[in-house]
C-alpha cells in the first residue's frame, strides 16, 4: 500500500493584512501567493515592494556593522605602513568564498596579502597556531579572519603577544566574553545594530569590502561585483535567503549568468552547466560540493586558489583537480554512510541519530546532513581521530543545536556553531556523557512521529495546477534556505502511466480530468512499486516545467505521494464543496 513517507503539515491559515492585500492587488498578485507573502514574513506594502525592487536597495549601510571604524582605521594604517596582511578563512564553501572576497578587496585597497587556508585535519576550525607561526614568519602584522575567530579567544591572545593585531570577521555564535582582537566584526554581537545578523562568513566580508572600497575610485562597483562569491558561500553555509541575504543572491546571481568568473566557469563547465541557466540549486548541487571537496579529502587552498584565478587555463587545471577531489568524495560518502545508517539502526529510535566512527573528518559533516534526511532527527556524527573525537552537527529544525552545544560546553576542547550546523571537538573518553546530555536536551524539543516533516505551502484540486500558478509560484524566487521551492499538495490525482527512471526515480503520468501532468519523483523508485494504472493519488510536490523537442509542459516534482484521500486534511479539502477548482485551500483565514 502507498503510505507517505513524510508527516504532511498543510498550511495552517493565516491573517492578510489589508494594506498588504492592497499592495499584492497593485502588482497583480493572486491571492494565494499573497498569503505565502505573508506566511513568508511579508506582512505590509512596503515590505512587498522591497522584494520586487532593484536587489540594491535592499544592501544596508556596512558602517553600521560593530567595529566597522576600528577595522577601516587599522587596515588604513597598514596601508600607509606598507604592512603584509594574512587573510584566514575557514576550509568550506563559505569560508573559502570569503577568503577570496577578502584577498581581492585587501589587494584592490592596496594591501600586499597572504591568503590562508587551514587544513581541516591538522589544524580544524578557527585561527590556529599554526597560522599564527606562518604570519609571524611572512612578517604580516595584521591577520584578518572570516567566517572564524570569534571563539578563538586563547590563539587571538598569543597572536598580539607576538605583535600581531587581529581582525575577526565572522558571523557565528558570540561567547559571552569577545576575544582580545583589534576589531570583532560581527553582526551576531549583542551590541551590534547592524540591521540584518542574519549573513553568512561570506556576507560579512561582501560587506566589509563596500566599506574599505566606499571611497576608492572605482570601489563600490568592485565590491558589487563579488556579490557572486557572497551568493555562493551564502547558499553553501544554507544562510537564509531573505532580507539582505536575498538581495546579495539577487545581485549574484545576475554575476554569475552574465560574466562567471573564471574559476567558477571552469566549475559550470565540469558539471555541465550553462551559466544563463545558474540558479541556487545549481550553487547547492553543483558548485558548493566542489569547493567543499578540497577540504574534506585533500587542502582547501585548491579551492580557494581557483576563485582567486584570473587564468582561465589556471582556472581549468584547479577545476580538475576539485573534480577528482569530489568523486574522492562521493566514494568516501557511500561507505560512510551506510556504515552510519547500520549503528543508527542497531541503536534504535531515539530522539537524536549519534554515531561515531573512523571517518575522514571532511565528511562527517554530510554523513550527518543524511542521517537527517533519513530521520528528520537531529544528528551527529562523529570522527575518531587518535584519542580525540570531532563532531559534526545537523539539525531538522526541531532543535538549535549552538545552544544545546553551550550546554554541554565543560565537555568540549572546542565548539561552535549556529542553530542548524555547528561541531565540537572532545576526548574521546568523554563522548559517553555527551551523547546521556544530548539525548536529554534533544528528547525535549524534538517529535514523537520519527518522520521528516514536509511543510506544504498550497494544497489544491489537481485543476488548480496550470501555468498560472506556475508564473505566480516564480514570483517567490530566488529559491533557497528561508525561501524554499513552494510545496504543492496536488490532491485527486489518477494514475496513468507508472515506471522507474534512471537508477532510483520513478516517473508518473497523471491525470486531472481530461488534461495530463507529467511526474518525476527523484530517489523515489518505491513509488513505483507502489502505484498502478487507475490508482488515484495525492502528492507533495514542486511545480516546474521541463522542455523537450521544443515543447514546454508542467511537471510535478514529487516528493511524497498517498493514497487519495488518505490524510485527514486532504479528505477533507477534497470533500469541501467550497473549494473551487484552482483555489488555495488552507491559504488564508
Amino acid at each position: 500500500m502507498l503510505e507517505p513517507r513524510y508527516r504532511w503539515a498543510f498550511p495552517e491559515p493565516v491573517d492578510v493584512s489589508p494594506v498588504l492585500s492592497e499592495a499584492a492587488a497593485r502588482r497583480g498578485l493572486a491571492e494565494r501567493i499573497t498569503t505565502l507573502f505573508a506566511r513568508r514574513g511579508v506582512t505590509n506594502g512596503v515590505e512587498l515592494d522591497a522584494w520586487f525592487a532593484e536587489p540594491g536597495i535592499g544592501l544596508h549601510d556596512p558602517r553600521l556593522l560593530p567595529d566597522a571604524e576600528r577595522l577601516v582605521d587599522r587596515l588604513r594604517l597598514a596601508r600607509d605602513r606598507t604592512e603584509r596582511v594574512m587573510v584566514f578563512g575557514d576550509f568550506d564553501a563559505d569560508g573559502l568564498d570569503g577568503l577570496a572576497i577578502m584577498a581581492l578587496t585587501l589587494r584592490r585597497f592596496g594591501l600586499a596579502v597572504d591568503p590562508y587556508v587551514p587544513s581541516r585535519l591538522d589544524e580544524g576550525h578557527g585561527l590556529s597556531l599554526a597560522a599564527i607561526d606562518a604570519a609571524e614568519q611572512r612578517g604580516a602584522a595584521v591577520i584578518v579572519t572570516v567566517d572564524c575567530g570569534t571563539s578563538s579567544g586563547p590563539e587571538i591572545a598569543i597572536a598580539t603577544q607576538r605583535g600581531i593585531d587581529v581582525i575577526v570577521t565572522d558571523h557565528h555564535r558570540v561567547p559571552p566574553a569577545l576575544p582580545p582582537a583589534f576589531a570583532v566584526v560581527n553582526p551576531q554581537r549583542a551590541d551590534s545594530s547592524y540591521p540584518d545578523p542574519r549573513l553568512a562568513g561570506s556576507g560579512v566580508a561582501f560587506k566589509v569590502a563596500q566599506l574599505l572600497l566606499a571611497d576608492e575610485p572605482g570601489g563600490p562597483e568592485f565590491a558589487l561585483g563579488m556579490a557572486d562569491l557572497a551568493t555562493i558561500g551564502t547558499v553553501a553555509d544554507v544562510a537564509p535567503i531573505v532580507g539582505e541575504n536575498r538581495a546579495i543572491a539577487r545581485l549574484g546571481l545576475e554575476r554569475l549568468r552574465r560574466d562567471p568568473r573564471p574559476g567558477i566557469a571552469a566549475l559550470l563547465e565540469r558539471a555541465r552547466i550553462a551559466a544563463a541557466d545558474v540558479d541556487l540549486d545549481t550553487i547547492s548541487f553543483a558548485l558548493a560540493p566542489r569547493l567543499n571537496a578540497a577540504g574534506r579529502v585533500g587542502e582547501a587552498l585548491e579551492a580557494a586558489r581557483l576563485l582567486l584565478s584570473e587564468d582561465a587555463a589556471e582556472a581549468t587545471i584547479h577545476a580538475e583537480a576539485l573534480e577528482v577531489a569530489n568523486r574522492t568524495r562521493r566514494d568516501l560518502m557511500a561507505v560512510a554512510i551506510a556504515e552510519a545508517r547500520a549503528l543508527v539502526d542497531a541503536d534504535g529510535e531515539g530522539p537524536a541519530s549519534i554515531v561515531r566512527g573512523p571517518w575522514p573528518v571532511g565528511i562527517v559533516g554530510l554523513v550527518a546532513s543524511r542521517l537527517v534526511e533519513d530521520r528528520g532527527r537531529p544528528a551527529v556524527v562523529g570522527a575518531e581521530v587518535g584519542d580525540m573525537i570531532r563532531a559534526s552537527c545537523r539539525s531538522d529544525g526541531s532543535l538549535d543545536l549552538g545552544a544545546a552545544l553551550e550546554t554541554c560546553g565543560d565537555l568540549f576542547s572546542r565548539h561552535g556553531g549556529h542553530a542548524g550546523a555547528a561541531g565540537f571537538e572532545l576526548p574521546a573518553e568523554r563522548w559517553a556523557v555527551f551523547v546521556e546530555r544530548f539525548r536529554a536536551i534533544a528528547a525535549t524539543a524534538v517529535p514523537p512521529d520519527p518522520r521528516p516533516t514536509l511543510r506544504i505551502d498550497l494544497a489544491m484540486p489537481a485543476l488548480g495546477v496550470d501555468y498560472a500558478l506556475h508564473r505566480d509560484l516564480a514570483s517567490l524566487a530566488p529559491y533557497g534556505p528561508g525561501n524554499p521551492q513552494p510545496l504543492v499538495a496536488v490532491l485527486g490525482l489518477a494514475v496513468t502511466r507508472v515506471r522507474v527512471a534512471g537508477e532510483d526515480h520513478a516517473s508518473l503520468t497523471l491525470r486531472r480530468d481530461r488534461d495530463i501532468l507529467d511526474g518525476i519523483a527523484f530517489g523515489r523508485a518505491d513509488i513505483a512499486a507502489l502505484v498502478e494504472e487507475g490508482d488515484r493519488i495525492d502528492v507533495v510536490a514542486r511545480v516546474t516545467s521541463r522542455r523537450f523537442g521544443g515543447f514546454e509542459s508542467l511537471q510535478l516534482e514529487i516528493r511524497d505521494a498517498a493514497v487519495s484521500g488518505a490524510h485527514p486534511e486532504a479528505a477533507k479539502l477534497l470533500g469541501a464543496s467550497a473549494v473551487g477548482a484552482g483555489q488555495a485551500v488552507g491559504a488564508a483565514s
